[in-house]
């Protein structure tokens, strides 16, 4: 059975090229009960085994396309990006039985590996990177999620035009996949600013929106009620779907 249903290329295939368009498909069309059901599909057939492609490097599209919320332009990213990110610690909190404050050298240090896919985007497009960096399920192991943590949030640094920030999250049975990455390169070297530097999340088995760039801190949680609107991330906030299995 396969595991990818390439949503995006059918969205593409219907000419939605605008952010209102795609939200009503995701929300009101045809492709809503397709998200939806993914994620039964994905959890009582295929669990966590249900592998993205990998393609050779010789497919890596060298100017990768940069796209979302502008890069952080902040005091404080700004700083961190002019000193290399020197100062830099990824938070990893809340129900942790022993939460992280990780440098970028220590991230760099952890057991790393490299996987070549396909970012698929909502809008249509997609490229294919070599991304390189390590799998979440080790660093979220390192903080020993308590029994109560059901969820991870991914905490950013960049903000909309109105100050909102731009956050994400994954239950605990989607970060545990094998493919899904804390990415610290693109196409053998380092990320830039605009590739989501220093960190960004990298998650081939799901549309694009779901692969937070500018990772901050990382937060395990009971629920996501409560949390900014409610629906477990920026766009999905705007009715995105939460799951975006592809």
């Amino acid at each position: 059975m396969k595991r990818r249903l390439f949503v995006a290329s059918s969205l593409a295939s219907l000419g939605l090229s605008g952010c209102g368009p795609i939200k009503d498909a995701l929300t009101n069309g045809p492709f809503h009960s397709i998200l939806t059901g993914t994620e039964s599909l994905n959890r009582a057939v295929i669990d966590t085994h249900g592998m993205a492609r990998l393609y050779p490097d010789s497919a890596v599209d060298r100017n990768f396309r940069v796209n979302g919320l502008d890069t952080p332009s902040d005091d404080t990213y700004t700083r961190l990006a002019r000193e290399g990110f020197r100062d830099y610690r990824l938070i990893v909190a809340g129900l942790a039985d022993r939460p992280q404050r990780l440098s970028l050298a220590e991230l760099r240090a952890a057991d790393s590996l490299a996987q070549t896919t396909r970012h698929d985007c909502v809008e249509g497009w997609s490229a294919i990177g070599k991304w390189g960096g390590l799998r979440l399920g080790s660093v979220l192991a390192m903080a020993q999620p308590k029994p109560s943590a059901r969820f991870c949030v991914f905490r950013c640094f960049d903000r909309d035009a109105s100050g909102q920030p731009y956050y994400e999250s994954l239950d605990l049975h989607q970060a545990a996949h094998p493919q899904t990455l804390l990415a610290l390169d693109l196409n053998d070297a380092p990320l830039d600013p605009d590739h989501g530097a220093p960190v960004r999340l990298r998650i081939p088995t799901q549309l694009g929106y779901k692969s937070a760039k500018w990772v901050s801190r990382i937060e395990l949680v009971a629920t996501l009620d409560g949390l900014y609107g409610g629906g477990g991330g920026y766009w999905e906030d705007q009715n995105y779907e939460w799951y975006a299995g592809i």
